[in-house]
């Protein structure tokens, strides 16, 4: 199979404000509609992968299987390494991957599991396919994406509208689909996927305790993150635009009545046997 390379760049990069979001997520809040598909023998493939908290997750919940976890940037798998390390797990394994080129034969996993990784990809068509070849017959192909344009949050600080604003156009500019939730089903019926279960879920922000974490790491992502390198040096923002948004982010978390919530579209393919 010809090799391909990922036309995407990551949005986001690895700043300690993208981290800060990346090591809260668990099996739990980011991947509870693939859950009750595992059974304890279960070989898995972690895409996307990150500082490692699903992937540990994972692993604990298939004691008796094995689960890979890969990511396209090799310096994350460094944290991943030490996180899987600190629960004395001795069944995950971590390496080097492009979704769209995935180096293993068909039919080795019994689940290929994706967060939050198709938004950022050059073809998620195609890493759908690669996905599907990997995955062994009767097992599952799950992917969960958020949806930038189905955010929404109370009260409506302006500021957060240019945000959205500013976001979009970025991550497009990098050959992502911030709006990528909605497309899943759309993505997976192209890539020849048949057995196909969407649904969605939510993350929501509400409590002092949430808002301020939730607001403080956009505000600082904002201004620190290779994102905003990239918004400024794309033209898509200048830096006291930017300020603007930090601000109207740490504004929004001062509101008492404050409530963000992120829908996910989530898809749960069953590869044919």
């Amino acid at each position: 199979m010809p090799k391909s390379r990922e036309t995407a760049v990551y949005t986001h990069g690895h700043h300690e404000s993208v981290l800060r979001s990346h090591t809260w997520r668990t099996a739990a809040n980011s991947a509870a509609y693939l859950l009750g598909s595992l059974k304890p023998h279960m070989k898995i493939l972690d895409i996307g992968c990150g500082p490692g908290t699903i992937t540990a997750d994972l692993a604990e919940l298939v004691p008796d299987g094995q689960v890979t976890g890969v990511d396209h940037a090799p310096g994350i798998l460094a944290q991943a390494r030490e996180t899987a390390a600190g629960r004395g797990l001795a069944n995950v394994d971590f390496g080097v991957a492009d979704v769209h080129a995935l180096d293993y034969p068909d039919d080795t996993f019994c689940v290929v599991h994706a967060h939050q990784v198709l938004q950022h990809v050059g073809d998620p068509v195609r890493a759908l396919r690669e996905m599907h070849r990997v995955t062994k017959p009767g097992g599952f192909i799950a992917v969960r994406d958020a949806d930038y344009a189905a955010m929404t949050w109370y009260p409506a600080v302006p500021g957060l509208d240019d945000w959205l604003d500013l976001y979009q156009r970025v991550a497009r500019a990098n050959g992502g689909e911030p709006d990528a939730g909605r497309r899943l089903k759309a993505w997976a019926l192209a890539a020849g996927l048949t057995d196909i279960t969407a649904t969605s879920g939510t993350w929501t922000f509400a409590t002092p305790e949430e808002r301020a974490w939730w607001s403080a790491l956009w505000a600082d992502r904002t201004l620190a993150s290779a994102y905003a390198d990239r918004a400024t040096q794309g033209g898509h923002a200048t830096a006291e635009q930017l300020r603007a948004v930090s601000q109207a982010w740490r504004e929004w978390g001062r509101q008492e009545d404050g409530w963000f919530t992120v829908l996910h579209g989530e898809i749960l393919c069953r590869k044919q046997a």
